[in-house]
């Protein structure tokens, strides 16, 4: 480019910028520009498409880190909505002690519970963990429940039997802040619900109709529930009754019977 000697001077508003002088300079890439010398600067300005391919390249790097930044800040909005129990958060297959056939068999239907999670929603199938204490079912569900959140971006919620019956108690509070339909929609509503200690208490004719609202209202919309008992299969049906059954086995539900001994003695699984 042929520079003038008007190119080359510096006018008034430029000098309140700062601009000492001004020179005529090449770039290796994008050829001839004008080199500007500014107040406290050692050195003169360089090309400008350069710095302009710079700032685009900091601008695209700085809304990557903003978009992984925001990224976990959701996935601990989503992990700290699951309401797993601190001894179980982040519990994984691979922390289960599996040291029989039977166990492994458990674990692996699990994992592939977990990994296969699309598919098990879009046809609402449940998943029942039944047996003995002490036996790896709240770990394998939390393994579960991290999976889903981690990997597949869902929402899985954790509950006891007693805390939900709790929650939707609280909602007949004038002062609770939220309906009773809305504890029920937020119940719902996550991709998977894990509702624990099932069987554990027997069930008041309020928890038994709860427990049915909230399993047939995930039932309605397709959302697979996961039920931990310490329950064998037969004691969890009375307990439950016919009608939570049949929602619960419907599209082959799955159900994984531990039926070994606790290992809260010696190495814990939980």
């Amino acid at each position: 480019m042929a520079l003038t000697v008007s190119d080359l001077t510096v006018d008034t508003m430029e000098a309140k910028l700062g601009v000492l002088s001004k020179h005529a300079a090449k770039c290796d890439t994008h050829g001839d520009y004008i080199a500007r010398v500014l107040k406290h600067s050692e050195k003169p300005t360089g090309c400008p498409v350069c710095a302009d391919e710079a700032q685009k390249v900091r601008d695209q790097e700085q809304a990557a880190e903003d978009r992984a930044k925001a990224s976990k800040e959701r996935l601990e909005r989503r992990l700290g909505a699951a309401m797993i129990p601190p001894r179980f958060a982040g519990k994984d297959f691979s922390a289960y002690r599996a040291s029989t056939k039977h166990q492994r068999e458990v674990l692996a239907v699990c994992a592939q519970y977990a990994e296969g999670f699309r598919e098990h929603y879009d046809d609402g199938r449940c998943l029942l963990l039944v047996g003995n204490v002490g036996t790896g079912k709240t770990h394998l569900a939390s393994a579960i429940a991290d999976h889903i959140i981690r990997q597949l971006n869902a929402l899985a919620v954790y509950r006891t039997l007693y805390s939900l019956m709790q929650y939707v108690k609280g909602s007949f509070d004038s002062q609770s802040g939220y309906t009773e339909a809305q504890a029920y929609e937020n119940l719902i509503e996550p991709h998977l619900l894990i509702i624990d200690e099932i069987g554990a208490t027997k069930q008041t004719e309020f928890e038994q109709a709860t427990l049915f609202n909230v399993i047939n209202g995930r039932y309605e919309q397709k959302r697979p529930t996961l039920v931990i008992s310490n329950l064998m299969p037969d004691e969890l049906e009375k307990a439950l009754g016919d009608r939570v059954m049949d929602r619960l086995r419907e599209n082959a539900g799955l159900c994984l019977v531990f039926d070994w001994g606790s290992a809260r003695k010696g190495v814990v699984n939980g």
